[in-house]
C-alpha cells in the first residue's frame, strides 16, 4: 500500500501524471505511451513507469519481451482517499481501504 509522501512525490512530477491519464482504462506498453506523448523519450518515459510501478500506481503485465502497463486506479483511489481524510476530513467520502 503506497503511503502519501510517497503517492504525493510520484504525483509531484507533470510527465508522471500525463503517463498516468494515457494508462487510465487501457494497457500500454512503453512505445505507446512514448508514440503519445510529444517531446519525451523512450528512457525517460521508462525512469517515470519505475517510479509509478515502485509507488504502485501502475500494473505491469508481460508479454513476450514487452511489458504493458495500466494505472492501479483502486490505489490512486485509497490514497486520494486517505489524503482527503488527512487534510479535508469533512469533506471525505467513508471508502474502505484495501
Amino acid at each position: 500500500m503506497t503511503d502519501s509522501v510517497d503517492f504525493a512525490k510520484a504525483m509531484a512530477d507533470e510527465n508522471r501524471q500525463r503517463v498516468m491519464r494515457l494508462l487510465c482504462c487501457r494497457w500500454l506498453c512503453v512505445n505507446d505511451i512514448v508514440a503519445e506523448m510529444s517531446n519525451v523519450s523512450q528512457p525517460t518515459v521508462s525512469h517515470h513507469l519505475g517510479i509509478l510501478r515502485e509507488a504502485g500506481l501502475v500494473h505491469a503485465r508481460r508479454e513476450g519481451k514487452q511489458v504493458f502497463y495500466s494505472l492501479n486506479q483502486d490505489e490512486v483511489a485509497v490514497c486520494c482517499g486517505r489524503l482527503m481524510r488527512n487534510f479535508a476530513p469533512e469533506l471525505a467520502p467513508t471508502v474502505a481501504e484495501a
